[in-house]
């Protein structure tokens, strides 16, 4: 069977949005089966559903009733991942630095241009797919002025970024 990713978005973020990994695999083991969880930050690694739509959306609800935190899930396959990760166009990030954004759907037309506008020094992004790449600057994201509220706006679509490093890592945890 084939293994995927549901990754949540902005949990267990600074005190807020706490999701206990131990008590989320609990929960999702009946409605998924077997699943297991890397680091704190909601990557739920489990079998690829028949219907991802409609397991995210039970995903969801049920994080939603069990700790009180509506976030969304994106679910991203094996194949998916190794090819967000082969198709990142900027080789020379540090693996901390860059991040896959990846979107839950494809993003507003003009996205790019609307963000680009917003960069600071030294900082790049790319769509490709559905996945927003961003390469930070020496800085890092917390000088950055792509925010959450920003980067919805434009994108017109929910996401939720991972480093470089922690995508490889799926890679190679849904292989």
């Amino acid at each position: 069977m084939t293994r995927s990713v549901m990754l949540l978005r902005a949990v267990n973020v600074s005190g807020r949005n706490l999701v206990p990994m131990g008590r989320l695999r609990e929960v999702l083991a009946p409605q998924l089966g077997e699943v297991s969880t890397y680091i704190a930050s909601g990557n739920i690694v489990c079998d690829e559903p028949d219907d991802p739509a409609a397991a995210c959306a039970r995903v969801r609800a049920l994080i939603s009733a069990e700790f009180g935190v509506d976030t969304p899930v994106i679910l991203r396959t094996h194949e998916a991942l190794v090819r967000a990760e082969n198709s990142h166009p900027f080789a020379d990030a540090s693996d901390k630095l860059l991040h896959a954004m990846f979107l839950e759907g494809p993003a507003s037309p003009g996205a790019v241009a609307a963000l680009e506008q917003r960069l600071v020094p030294g900082e790049r992004i790319a769509l490709t797919g559905e996945e927003l790449w961003i390469a930070y600057s020496e800085r890092g994201v917390h000088s950055t002025k792509l925010t959450k509220a920003a980067l919805d706006k434009a994108l017109g679509v929910a996401g939720t970024a991972r480093n470089l490093r922690t995508v490889r890592t799926l890679v190679e945890l849904t292989a």
